[in-house]
């Protein structure tokens, strides 16, 4: 396993980094859940991420669970707050000062732990000022709950307001967490640009687009059993909104001889391009068996010679996203009834 430094920090993680969206008390047992934790960890995977929204708050107990009696010092364990957890009141949601200090308690008891290494912004909060919620997250770091804030899924603008707020109150955004593969690169145009400059790093979601960069979706045939695009439970509709793209499939298994030339899977193909952007500092990786860990881990041996990072672009062409707008937060809190005006009623 190699390690990249995480923003301008001293913090070092391991490239590949273990993410539990979407499977850890969702898609797999508890048992094959701490299974594939304790596959990532015999691999050399130091970095697990989480969220307190993910499986409403179980996620991150099962993964608590699964590092019991592991060195906490070892380990650099990422989580998050924004969406609405618990029964999902009015106050359940969102990067207000209470939300975060209660959400960040709450995240820490299910954990199993006295601090998280990272604390992230699961999303920018347009009905919060943004002082009181950075203030809050500066209050966490000098209480040494969190050692160091990022965000996910923020705008440049936003990513800019916030550092220069966190560099006045004492503190820095280390982090950007946005989705990041071959077909999806709205964040090249303005969110690498500016966090390059602000010494922030991308820590990227779905670098394999939910798996369709595994090549598994064939044109014409049946949806793979078991695979994610037949999950009603959620996974279904991350998967959609790249198979509903006409010629997408066709093209993802048109990069099977660049990937065969490499000697080398698609999945771990797709994990090694998003390492190939020096502003990534890690792929976050979920597994839904512990094969899968083992498998896509290799791609943190992989370079891809420039000729065939050339070739990709050619072969996909059009099909990929790459609009900057598409990098944006939701226009309110998801827990509230809204006013036509746009405030909550």
């Amino acid at each position: 396993m190699k390690f990249r430094y995480l923003g301008n920090s001293g913090l070092k993680i391991s490239e590949i980094t273990y993410g539990n969206w979407l499977t850890h008390g969702s898609q797999v047992e508890n048992d094959t859940a701490t299974a594939c934790v304790h596959a990532a960890l015999d691999v050399g995977i130091t970095t697990f991420d989480t969220a307190d929204v993910y499986a409403n708050t179980v996620a991150e107990e099962v993964l608590g669970e699964a590092l019991k009696g592991q060195r906490r010092e070892s380990l650099e364990i990422f989580t998050k707050v924004y969406w609405p957890t618990g029964p999902k009141g009015h106050n359940d949601c969102g990067l207000s000062r209470k939300h975060i200090m209660e959400s960040a308690h709450g995240s820490l008891r299910r954990l199993g732990t006295d601090y998280v290494d990272l604390y992230q912004a699961h999303r920018f909060d347009v009905e919060t000022p943004l002082e009181e919620t950075m203030q809050a997250f500066g209050d966490l770091v000098r209480q040494g709950k969190a050692l160091y804030i990022g965000v996910s899924e923020w705008t440049a603008e936003q990513i800019r307001a916030g550092q220069e707020l966190a560099t006045q109150m004492g503190f820095r955004i280390i982090s950007s967490q946005p989705q990041y593969s071959m077909l999806w690169r709205v964040i090249e145009p303005e969110v690498v640009p500016t966090c390059q400059e602000l010494g922030i790093s991308q820590i990227v979601w779905s670098p394999m687009a939910q798996g369709v960069l595994s090549g598994k979706y064939k044109p014409g045939a049946p949806l793979p059993a078991g695979s994610r695009a037949t999950d009603e439970k959620g996974g279904a509709d991350f998967v959609r909104r790249f198979l509903d793209r006409e010629g997408l499939v066709e093209r993802v298994q048109d990069l099977r001889p660049i990937a065969d030339e490499l000697g080398i899977s698609m999945a771990q193909m797709a994990i090694a391009w998003v390492l190939q952007n020096d502003n990534v500092a890690a792929a976050l990786v979920g597994a839904s068996r512990p094969e899968q860990i083992i498998e896509n881990v290799k791609a943190s041996d992989v370079t891809i010679p420039a000729e065939l990072m050339t070739r990709i672009d050619e072969v996909l062409g059009d099909v990929v996203v790459r609009d900057p707008s598409l990098t944006r937060s939701p226009a309110g809190r998801p827990s509230l009834t809204r006013s036509p005006a746009g405030r909550p009623a």
